[in-house]
């Protein structure tokens, strides 16, 4: 007994002049001194998509097609060969986003979702189903008027082309979107010559 009364207090002389850690609630997190090539292409990608988030598609007039109109678009620098793939079915369709039954706020929507998601995915060709509109108000093919619109105001879009029988024909438009950066990247290296 009178060895643990001793022990004791000797450890409480030991350790009067000890004070507690004061807390500062943080926690340090350690960045990587720097940042991968693929790290930056994807931070540089979803700030570009963030950047460019609030829908840019009007739906105040649109310039009226018909329901059996070709719908086609190709921007310059676009390769004619790319284009004929395109217009002839041959590319491989990443997505598809069907429209038609949308009122043409949920169709504004759902395109521009779409497309711009599919672009941070790295997909290049989707297929557009918007129907023909044979009955729909106030003008008949309300839904593909706007598409033919909307599409040419996004800066993703290459080019479009009503597609092919198998596809939908009339009612139904590729879409060829622009590389995005991490893409591009890539192929900047693949096709680098070695020094």
């Amino acid at each position: 007994m009178e060895d643990t009364k001793k022990d004791l207090q000797d450890f409480l002389d030991a350790m009067q002049d000890v004070r507690p850690i004061a807390s500062d609630d943080k926690v340090v997190l350690h960045q990587p001194a720097t940042e991968t090539l693929a790290q930056r292409l994807k931070r540089e990608a979803l700030e570009h998509i963030n950047i460019h988030s609030t829908n840019p598609l009007s739906t105040e007039s649109v310039e009226p097609v018909a329901p059996y109109d070709y719908l086609e678009f190709k921007k310059a620098g676009v390769q004619e060969g790319v284009y004929k793939k395109l217009r002839l079915g041959k590319y491989l369709i990443d997505d598809v986003l069907n429209m038609q039954r949308m009122s043409v706020e949920q169709a504004r929507k759902a395109l521009f979702e779409t497309i711009m998601h599919a672009h941070q995915r790295g997909l290049r060709t989707l297929l557009i189903q918007h129907g023909l509109g044979l009955n729909s108000k106030p003008i008949p093919a309300l839904i593909k008027s706007y598409v033919n619109q909307w599409l040419r105001q996004l800066p993703v879009v290459l080019a479009y082309h009503t597609a092919q029988k198998q596809h939908g024909g009339m009612t139904a438009t590729y879409v060829l979107l622009q590389k995005n950066q991490q893409q591009k990247q890539i192929n900047r290296e693949r096709h680098q010559k070695p020094k």
